[in-house]
């Protein structure tokens, strides 16, 4: 944990060298997926042996000592006290965890539902608008977590909503295939769903057409924003909303990747592509003609059937710079999927 993971705040959890960080084993987690193959691609195979040895380990302890009983903890101090724990009064549950322990692949199934499950009861607020990054705040615990106990309670990371955090929630619930709570959340995240009435324009406080890096989540100003022009949020909302909502990928730099998450009253979406360095644009239809958003069921460029791959659409993009028609037709999932 150090002097702070993402959560600089958290500057003294881990200072004299002991403490410990689970969102930081979910992240090392996901790196090692990516570095392996690597690796193996570099002909590395004894480091990347090793590797695999050091997730298979990490991804074991995470699920062990990260695990309390239906989320995942958030760290340890240097003493060895739990912080995430049900056992705790303030930080009882954080979000981050509960995200990246979906993101990162370490944990499916049940488990991942039931983490999910308990973040969307513990720190979405529907009414109020807000993910909050984790609650109750720190006020009164007698462990010294940093500098973030120093923010009033219920603002910015001390138990408001920290957006860049919130766009990660709703890539979890995305990667889960939770599709009408993916979207419902991301829509909660726009600054149009704070602004759209004078009360909320008045409650909000801050520009309409930006994305704030906070919202307060403590009376009295419970919903009131924060920072804006901050693109780390921003950059994320977009990412997710195109990436993890609509389902458009590049992989490889030149193969066009489309497995949307949808929710089923979404009846059809057009999206424009335009590749960066060829110029090839791709007019992209996404129809659901049978109110069931759950799986790719067709895909033709311009007019000519193209294969699934696992349920996916995966174009090879042409450098012609022309335009190009992609349709992509959604339906029920197959049986047993």
């Amino acid at each position: 944990m150090g002097t702070g993971d993402w959560n600089d705040g958290m500057n003294r959890i881990g200072r004299e060298g002991r403490g410990e960080s689970v969102w930081l084993g979910f992240f090392l987690h996901v790196i090692l997926d990516a570095f392996i193959p690597h690796a193996i691609s570099r002909g590395d195979n004894r480091p990347a042996e090793h590797y695999r040895g050091c997730q298979k380990n990490l991804h074991d302890h995470l699920n062990s000592e990260g695990w309390d009983g239906q989320w995942y903890r958030r760290a340890y101090y240097d003493d060895g006290a739990a912080l995430g724990t049900h056992k705790s009064a303030e930080c009882r549950i954080d979000g981050l965890a509960q995200s990246w322990a979906v993101l990162s692949g370490a944990t499916t199934g049940v488990r991942a539902e039931t983490a999910m499950d308990q973040l969307m009861k513990q720190l979405v607020c529907e009414d109020d608008g807000l993910i909050r990054l984790l609650t109750p705040p720190f006020e009164n615990t007698p462990h010294d977590p940093g500098y973030i106990k120093g923010y009033v309670a219920g603002v910015r990371e001390n138990g408001g909503q920290y957006t860049h955090a919130a766009t990660w929630v709703v890539m979890a619930l995305a990667r889960l295939g939770r599709r009408s709570d993916a979207v419902r959340m991301l829509e909660m995240l726009s600054p149009v769903s704070h602004t759209s009435t004078e009360e909320k324009i008045d409650r909000y406080m801050v520009e309409p057409y930006v994305i704030a890096a906070d919202v307060y989540g403590a009376a009295p100003h419970v919903g009131r924003g924060g920072w804006t022009w901050y693109t780390g949020s921003a950059g994320w909302a977009y990412r997710v909303a195109v990436e993890s909502i609509f389902g458009l990928r590049l992989e490889q730099g030149g193969i066009l990747v489309m497995k949307p998450c949808l929710p089923d009253d979404w009846p059809l979406v057009e999206m424009t592509y335009t590749h960066p360095l060829w110029k090839t644009v791709y007019q992209i239809t996404i129809n659901n003609p049978t109110c069931r958003n759950e799986s790719v069921k067709e895909v033709s460029l311009d007019g000519e059937d193209v294969p699934l791959v696992d349920g996916t659409a995966r174009i090879l993009l042409s450098q012609d710079g022309l335009h190009h028609a992609l349709v992509i037709v959604m339906g029920a999932a197959s049986s047993g999927a």
